[in-house]
């Protein structure tokens, strides 16, 4: 009896990660020179990837970003890692959408982290958390060197499979939670959130409003943490973000 075959690679798959290849040796692979931080999941990606550009910013890094809900085309991402690189930035922080991470996009890419705000499905036709989480696996098993999940996602123990390379960090109200979301309050004009890391308390306010902004900041909170951030900074970062200053 014949042993089973892997699974063949389709020629679509093999066509999106030959141009991905191309073209980041084209640009002259300017990723190597920078660290890679990739945000994905159904909701959230841009905010939290706002808020670690400018807790980045106030640690004094340079760093770029390129975030947005709708799918990212592989030529745009080399495009933009070209010119980050070109202005002398040292982070990119980047929003990874399901349907890109799919068509291989991000393939072959060195992730220094890779962060899952959550799985809400928009609909009856969305894909279940176990289909969802293998489109994200596309992301995750490119060996990211820190992994950061959410404890409070309904789907969290289908997502806890990923983990990083060097850490794993989580976030939520759970204990157990890295980043733990202990109070907060809802204003008219913001958001405050009361997160703990350990022992170390520590308070964060943003001009969003909204319960799902909490999470949020506590994502990226953790992310700024695997970075070895300061609580401090972190404050400082999540509070500079001001969407009605972004052009």
């Amino acid at each position: 009896m014949k042993p089973k075959s892997a699974k063949k690679t389709s020629l679509k798959t093999k066509t999106q990660r030959a141009r991905a290849k191309f073209l980041s040796s084209y640009y002259g692979n300017p990723i190597r020179d920078m660290k890679l931080i990739c945000i994905t999941g159904t909701s959230g990606k841009s905010i939290v990837a706002h808020f670690v550009h400018e807790i980045l910013r106030a640690a004094g890094q340079h760093v770029a970003i390129l975030a947005s809900d709708a799918p990212i085309k592989t030529s745009v991402l080399h495009k933009f890692f070209a010119e980050a690189w070109k202005a002398g930035s040292n982070y990119c922080v980047v929003t990874a959408p399901a349907e890109s991470l799919k068509n291989n996009v991000f393939y072959n890419l060195p992730i220094h982290v890779a962060a899952l705000t959550d799985f809400v499905p928009a609909g009856l036709n969305s894909p279940s958390a176990p289909e969802y989480a293998e489109a994200e696996s596309t992301l995750f098993k490119m060996n990211p060197e820190i992994v950061v999940l959410n404890e409070d996602d309904a789907n969290y123990l289908e997502f806890s499979k990923f983990t990083g390379r060097d850490q794993t960090l989580t976030y939520g109200t759970p204990r157990s939670a890295n980043i733990r979301i202990e109070t907060a309050k809802l204003y008219k004009k913001g958001t405050e959130a009361h997160l703990a890391l350990g022992s170390n308390r520590f308070v964060c306010a943003s001009f969003l409003t909204g319960e799902t902004i909490i999470p949020y900041m506590a994502c990226a909170s953790a992310i700024a943490t695997s970075l070895h951030i300061s609580t401090d900074v972190i404050s400082e970062g999540i509070a500079n973000y001001n969407p009605e200053n972004v052009s």
